[in-house]
């Protein structure tokens, strides 16, 4: 088993009053369908996702990693590598999306928290994404903290084309790092976890599928599909997930978001509220006047990033 850098005595670092979750938890695994740590113990990890990399940059820094760990109670963080969309997506600023990338990572190391290195596509670029992650599973693959999502989510793809495009890059990450977290989407923007639980991935360990959520507009039937997958032993992570509607705006669901949240609660699922963005749409947390590098007011935060940050602070 390949030696990890922080397992050292397995002792709570304080920062602001927070404990280190990297720290408690060291080395996570998948233990049936359960995501569990070096002693064991079942963990549920809660947190933030960053928007679009290549819309909001001005976030990916150590300050505002530091304001999600300390302030906000972040477990785990998301940096969101836009692939696509416009000329600095990482088909055509590779570079610059690496290094926006990595000032996210090593912030999330430093602060002791997990980060998971989101390749944020609806599309099948596999020659870039095995460049990718073999060059992320290289470089921070000895790290605890680090966690691979390989397709954001996959649109209108099939099961077999996804499954295919995954374990080749599952292949490129394991030459590097043996045992840490690979998160796998599948069809329908990830809400098709049905169709990995009755084909899923083998021959290798610790991987986890991914559900994603926007309580306005997807309700129990989508809990009811994932409770059958995980049935079916899928283990889940909730990667993304929102209290509006699919397009990321609208009014907030109170009652729909309640129910996820409990059932989420009720079933040890891990899950990241989408996004620290400042864009005039329900799902951004914050507002424009929010400084880029942490260190946000009240006034700076919407109404669905206060909600967020509160459950976050009671976790």
């Amino acid at each position: 088993m390949k030696r990890k850098l922080f397992i050292i005595g397995y002792f709570f670092i304080i920062v602001n009053g927070i404990a280190q979750p990297v720290k408690k938890h060291a080395q996570l695994k998948v233990t049936g369908t359960q995501l569990t740590d070096a002693h064991d113990s079942a963990v549920v990890l809660h947190g933030m996702s960053f928007g679009w990399h290549n819309l909001w940059p001005r976030f990916y820094n150590n300050g505002a990693v530091h304001e999600l760990a300390t302030r906000w109670n972040c477990t785990v963080i998301r940096a969101s590598m836009g692939i696509q969309l416009n000329d600095s997506g990482y088909l055509k600023s590779p570079a610059r999306s690496i290094q926006l990338m990595e000032n996210v990572i090593k912030a999330c190391i430093k602060e002791g928290v997990y980060v998971i290195i989101d390749w944020h596509d609806h599309n099948i670029h596999q020659d870039e994404a095995n460049e990718f992650f073999g060059l992320m599973s290289r470089k921070y693959g000895a790290y605890p903290n680090v966690i691979y999502e390989l397709f954001n989510e996959p649109d209108h793809e099939t099961w077999p084309e996804v499954k295919s495009y995954c374990e080749k890059i599952i292949k490129v990450i394991r030459a590097n790092d043996p045992d840490n977290i690979i998160l796998i989407g599948s069809p329908q923007w990830s809400q098709a976890v049905h169709l990995p639980a009755a084909d899923p991935i083998k021959g290798y360990d610790n991987l986890m599928y991914t559900m994603h959520f926007y309580a306005g507009t997807h309700k129990k039937w989508l809990r009811d599909r994932t409770d059958e997958a995980m049935k079916n032993g899928l283990p889940v992570f909730i990667s993304e997930c929102a209290g509006m509607e699919a397009t990321g705006d609208g009014p907030l669901d109170h009652n729909e978001w309640k129910l996820f949240k409990d059932w989420m609660d009720q079933k040890k699922l891990s899950w990241i509220a989408w996004s620290v963005s400042d864009k005039n749409e329900t799902c951004s947390v914050l507002k424009p006047s929010a400084l880029s590098g942490g260190n946000w007011k009240e006034e700076d935060i919407k109404e669905w990033g206060k909600l967020v940050k509160e459950l976050l602070i009671q976790y």
